[in-house]
């Protein structure tokens, strides 16, 4: 790309792969990288992966593909604007999430507190490690190696925290948590793009679910200012496009400030290359004053919508379904199939995590039916 800035990661200059592979022909390395993401098995199963709401509660709710789409858009706008890799910062938007589990955040969290009190030594569980690892081992399309095998750059990106015992073990990709340095600007915009998304968004789904409302929001001033913009410009407007302009002013007004905000802080640091970037402070940033207004949304989220009573239910039915699951694999692992038997205890309950994590929805409740349920209606 021959716009690119001095400080955005260049496919010729990549660190390399895992695996040595001859270069690409018609694109480059990032380019591969995205088209890898988007043909794999992980990627497909996002569309029946939860964001805040079940799968099957309804069609209009986003899921973790859509959600993934989304951030790609908002990641892929501000980096063009910055000079980045468009198609770099596209590959780590659409891989963020690979690694989550069914039911969202719920079925995360049990499977870690299933790990860490009956399997102890496996290490727990963190989708954004598993994220990276879906897309260095867990992946079975090539012949010459497990995984994407992903350049560096993408799965540095991939990797957005971990904790140093987990850095130690993840060779060149964990390096940054031990010596604290940044990752590259397509990284650091790829993460601020999936909170712009993700926060924005759940107020659209809240609203639609109608478990939080207008005049909740108008608490926040991020809400209450686009709101009172909005109806001044459109008087006669119906709540369903009132919600969609609103939404849409409150992430225009994050995108641009993200990206005024950056470029002052590069000017400020004078990056020359990538390797710059990463040994600077964070240079993607809002600024203070809608760092402040973005953290009032997100707490009202927290307090408003994932702790409803109608989430908390299903949060409930979720953590059920995932700790029964997980049991009764690793007291019958005879109820796996092959691909996810394994001789040492570590090992299988690791394994046991793999499949339950890539499970979409509607499968794990599936499986759960055919496990606890007796009756024509739990399958066969």
């Amino acid at each position: 790309m021959s716009t690119l800035a001095v400080y955005a990661c260049h496919p010729e200059a990549t660190r390399g792969r895992r695996h040595d592979e001859p270069p690409p022909v018609g694109r480059d390395a990032f380019q591969r990288d995205r088209d890898r993401i988007i043909h794999c098995n992980a990627f497909r199963l996002l569309e029946y992966k939860t964001q805040v709401f079940v799968n099957h509660e309804g069609d209009l709710f986003r899921t973790r593909l859509t959600h993934s789409l989304e951030v790609a858009q908002i990641a892929r706008s501000v980096a063009r604007n910055l000079g980045l890799h468009e198609d770099l910062i596209e590959a780590i938007s659409l891989a963020h999430d690979l690694g989550h589990t069914p039911f969202g955040h719920a079925g995360q969290d049990e499977l870690n507190a299933c790990l860490r009190e009956l399997a102890p030594k496996a290490g727990g569980f963190e989708h954004n490690l598993q994220s990276l690892r879906v897309v260095d081992e867990l992946e079975e399309r090539y012949a010459a190696f497990d995984g994407l095998n992903l350049c560096f750059e993408t799965r540095e990106g991939i990797l957005k925290h971990c904790s140093a015992k987990h850095a130690r073990m993840l060779g060149d990709v964990g390096v940054r948590f031990i010596n604290r340095t940044q990752p590259s600007l397509e990284a650091q915009i790829a993460n601020l793009a999936d909170e712009i998304a993700y926060n924005n968004h759940d107020v659209d789904d809240g609203l639609r679910s109608g478990l939080i409302s207008i005049e909740q929001l108008q608490v926040l001033e991020l809400f209450a200012t686009h709101h009172a913009q909005v109806r001044r410009k459109y008087r006669n407007i119906d709540q369903r496009r009132l919600v969609a302009e609103v939404v849409r002013a409150m992430i225009n007004t994050l995108v641009i400030d993200l990206t005024e905000t950056t470029l002052a802080n590069i000017r400020a640091h004078e990056p020359r290359k990538v390797d710059d970037v990463r040994a600077a402070p964070a240079l993607a940033s809002f600024s203070p004053s809608m760092r402040r207004q973005a953290d009032a949304l997100k707490t009202f989220l927290h307090q408003n919508l994932y702790r409803h009573y109608r989430v908390m239910r299903m949060t409930t039915k979720a953590r059920t379904i995932v700790r029964d699951l997980f049991t009764a694999f690793l007291n019958e692992p005879r109820l796996l199939s092959a691909q996810y038997r394994r001789d040492d205890a570590t090992a299988q309950a690791r394994a046991i995590a793999d499949y339950i994590a890539s499970m979409t929805d509607r499968f794990a409740i599936r499986e759960h039916a055919q496990l606890f349920r007796m009756g024509s209606d739990a399958g066969g």
